[in-house]
């Protein structure tokens, strides 16, 4: 590991531990809200299938969700926010 490279970290983890003891206020930190996948879908009364299929993912994304080893993030955390809000926007994509 090159000494800039070692240095970057160094300064990053220091940075860290002084955000950790309140010594520093944290910059710019995106949070998300953790989407009950599982709850929306069966809200929906479909199908894991059906549901990938419809908002673009795949099946094992799906269940990867749902069983809580992964997340949705970006757009498509936005995507099943607005779903849970309003159902009828997955009707409109259905229809897509």
């Amino acid at each position: 590991m090159s000494d800039s490279i070692f240095g970057d970290l160094k300064a990053s983890l220091e940075e860290a531990v002084a955000i950790e003891k309140g010594q520093l206020e944290a910059g710019n930190v995106t949070r998300y809200d953790v989407v009950d996948v599982k709850a929306i879908r069966t809200g929906l009364k479909v199908t894991q299938q059906d549901f990938a299929n419809v908002i673009g993912s795949s099946l094992d994304t799906v269940k990867s969700w749902e069983s809580k080893r992964r997340n949705p993030t970006g757009p498509t955390a936005k995507l099943l926010i607005a779903i849970s809000k309003r159902p009828e926007i997955y009707q409109d994509l259905r229809n897509c």
